[in-house]
């Protein structure tokens, strides 16, 4: 993928990959200017529903409160896709970090989690409410964009919009509001040198139900590391699990 020419000169002999982990619908590089430290940058295309322009608000959100986080450097778009520069966390994903235990793996995940929910719901600006979430979820399935090959194992084989319909049927009956991530998975959360590091692919960051993150932190476990961990995530972060909330926002996750 050819870099804007805007920042041809700036990146001429640098290094360039793509990046493959994660599942965003965005392109990621990774970029090595000699002798420079590495950045990265997202590229998506111009689209109603892209999610690119959002997370550049909430990268900038993050850095305001100071939060572990990609920070911003440049932002652009050209033939027709928006792009974003922006420097690297440190460390490595907590579902690529094979050097870390599980238990250390899922302690430094419901740490960071844990730190990002004690911030003022007050002070963030990003409303993921459920009828603001499930609002766009109809959108998106309206306009076509849900893969239902994509769906988790249990609901391979059925409509997307039959998913739709039982998600709604299971909505919970209050929200507990918190900052979440809103798509906290191992593959978005580092860590470097044993420590939390930050979070990346944060363009769903907003005020929600903290099993909005937590649900999808435990799937994520279940999937990199096995089922018996969850439970030490839970413990780790310190509540009871509320096994209707997880299903449901691991259902409504299907829509994003």
């Amino acid at each position: 993928m050819d870099l804007p020419a805007i920042w041809h000169p700036r990146f001429a002999d640098a290094q360039i990959e793509q990046q493959t982990i994660g599942e965003s619908r965005a392109d990621v590089l990774r970029i090595t200017p000699a002798g420079s430290a590495p950045l990265f940058v997202k590229s998506e295309q111009v689209m109603t529903w892209g999610e690119l322009p959002g997370e550049v608000q909430r990268l900038r959100w993050l850095a305001e409160q100071d939060l572990p986080a990609p920070r911003v450097l440049d932002t652009t778009t050209e033939n027709e896709r928006n792009w974003l520069l922006m420097t690297a966390v440190p460390g490595r994903d907590l579902a690529s970090s094979a050097h870390l235990a599980p238990e250390q793996i899922v302690t430094l995940a419901a740490t960071a989690l844990r730190s990002l929910h004690a911030v003022a719901i007050a002070s963030c600006p990003f409303d993921h409410r459920l009828d603001a979430k499930i609002a766009l979820a109809r959108e998106h399935l309206l306009a076509g964009l849900i893969d239902e090959e994509d769906f988790d194992d249990s609901r391979l084989g059925r409509s997307a919009e039959a998913v739709f319909q039982q998600m709604l049927a299971e909505r919970p009956d209050h929200e507990d509001l918190v900052v979440t991530h809103g798509d906290a998975c191992l593959p978005n959360l580092l860590a470097d040198n044993g420590k939390f590091s930050g979070f990346v692919d944060c363009g769903r960051l907003g005020v929600s139900d903290r099993y909005q993150d937590l649900a999808l932190a435990a799937n994520s476990i279940t999937y990199n590391l096995g089922e018996q961990w969850v439970p030490v995530f839970f413990e780790a972060y310190g509540v009871e699990p509320d096994l209707q909330r997880i299903a449901f926002y691991q259902l409504l996750d299907e829509f994003f």
